[in-house]
């Protein structure tokens, strides 16, 4: 019990965590609205609007920074991890996206006589849009659990 109580207490993984639900739930609702339908797994998934890993390490760079002081050794590696998530949310993973986007396409197109494949994942990355969305609300998050 002990254990639980100690997280429960940690400001850092409490904000990190609530940054990240934060974007999950208005990830989900962004795309109910403007598709109107819902679709639950958008809960979990990763791409869309806004960015939960932004808001993930931006809530917890910006809690370190809170609790620790930005001149912290925490408020530096926070830092430097938030900066490689967003580049990759944007880099590698946008590019992934369009591969698989294009690849599905053109597996339609010379399958079509065929029974469908399984598709392949097309929301991986991140617009600098929902990239920057995703950074403030983590950090929004995190000035509003401190």
């Amino acid at each position: 019990m002990l254990f639980v109580t100690e997280l429960l207490h940690n400001h850092l993984l409490l904000s990190a965590l609530c940054g990240w639900a934060a974007a999950q739930v208005l990830k989900t609702i962004i795309f109910a609205v403007s598709n109107r339908g819902v679709d639950w797994s958008r809960l979990m998934g990763d791409g869309g609007m806004p960015s939960g890993h932004s808001a993930t390490v931006c809530a917890l760079a910006a809690s370190a920074g809170l609790e620790y002081g930005v001149s912290s050794a925490y408020f530096g590696i926070t830092t430097v991890l938030g900066i490689i998530v967003m580049h990759d949310a944007m880099g590698v993973r946008l590019e992934a996206g369009k591969h698989a986007q294009a690849l599905n396409e053109l597996r339609e197109l010379l399958d079509s006589d065929r029974e469908p494949e399984e598709k392949l994942k097309e929301l991986l990355g991140h617009t600098p849009l929902q990239v920057f969305a995703g950074g403030t609300l983590g950090i929004a998050v995190a000035f509003l659990l401190q």
